[in-house]
């Protein structure tokens, strides 16, 4: 009789090993809980999408991008956003870490409607609102392109006002500012409240002879675990495509986000929702020479405070898909 009982438990056992052995593995993420990620990373999860390619996500939300970058590199997460350009400065300060690419979405420089300016140049002796501070990558290349387009210096020639998003946003609005940088989704508000795009980064960079195409957010991983478990990185891209290949044609998977999307009317949602679709990245490898091209400029006129020591793009900075 012991025997038997014996006999069953360890048969229990065993099939219950093969059982855990089974689960998918988890991916930790730390998400900005107000980002337009989290649009994606609420339809993987809400269509099994993680499950369906072979991984299980943790999400953890912070209140803003520093948060999360502080649990990034103090290995609390495995995975958070970040622009390359971060990624790239981290390598060259000896950080393993790489870049899958999430975004191409970059604003552009809006202003009132009835504003007689057509061209960066006729803001000589404006204001600027800009959310991203002095070293804003848009900035920086709307900088770049006046100068080349032109030959007017953007920020000798203008007053620039830095602020929050939302400040900028109301205050450029209520028509006390002659243009406005900010961020995409802010500026597609913007736009859809009646102020219109100058000049947008995108035609800027092409100008510059970047590559529009470069994604300038992306999702970063640790070094060490892509290189001991590749699988991880490989289904979550293959997750994030799903997601992307969802909302890019379906309507109820939109209608389903309304909740996280701070839009204001139906024009709002529209423009959000095609900002969105239209940032989303191709498939295929990142163009490493038009990222070189990019962090050269930004390396000028942003200098160390934005680029730290970083002279020419380090090596492994793209990964999986994305490199």
């Amino acid at each position: 009789m012991h025997f038997r009982t014996i006999a069953a438990a360890v048969a229990a056992v065993s099939f219950a090993i093969p059982a855990i052995a089974q689960e998918d593995p988890a991916l930790r993420l730390g998400m900005d809980a107000s980002g337009t990620v989290m649009w994606e990373i609420d339809t993987i999860m809400h269509y099994g999408l993680d499950e369906d390619a072979g991984v299980t996500l943790d999400v953890q939300e912070f209140a803003g991008t520093p948060a999360t970058r502080i649990a990034f590199l103090a290995g609390e997460v495995d995975v958070v956003v970040a622009d390359w350009l971060w990624v790239a400065r981290q390598r060259a300060m000896g950080e393993d870490v790489v870049f899958l690419p999430y975004s191409t979405a970059v604003g552009g420089l809006l202003v009132p409607a009835d504003s007689a300016a057509q061209t960066l140049a006729d803001l000589d002796g404006g204001s600027i609102g800009i959310a991203g501070g002095p070293v804003d990558k848009s900035w920086l290349i709307l900088r770049a392109y006046a100068q080349q387009e032109y030959g007017f210096d953007l920020a000798a020639g203008t007053e620039q006002v830095f602020g929050a998003p939302p400040l900028i946003a109301e205050t450029a609005l209520a028509g006390d500012l002659d243009g406005a940088i900010n961020f995409w989704h802010w500026s597609a508000r913007m736009e859809a409240r009646g102020m219109r795009t100058l000049v947008t980064v995108a035609e800027a960079s092409e100008a510059l002879g970047l590559d529009p195409g470069t994604p300038l957010l992306g999702y970063v991983f640790h070094g060490d675990m892509v290189a001991e478990s590749p699988e991880l990185l490989e289904a979550f891209a293959a997750a994030s495509r799903a997601a992307k290949d969802l909302l890019e044609t379906d309507d109820a998977a939109w209608e389903r986000l309304r909740d996280r999307m701070p839009a204001a009317n139906e024009t709002e949602f529209e423009a959000l929702r095609a900002g969105w679709v239209a940032g989303i990245p191709p498939e295929g490898p990142v163009d490493e020479a038009a990222a070189g091209r990019m962090l050269a400029i930004m390396a000028e006129l942003g200098g160390e405070d934005l680029v730290g020591p970083l002279t020419e793009l380090p090596a492994g900075v793209f990964a999986g898909p994305g490199g």
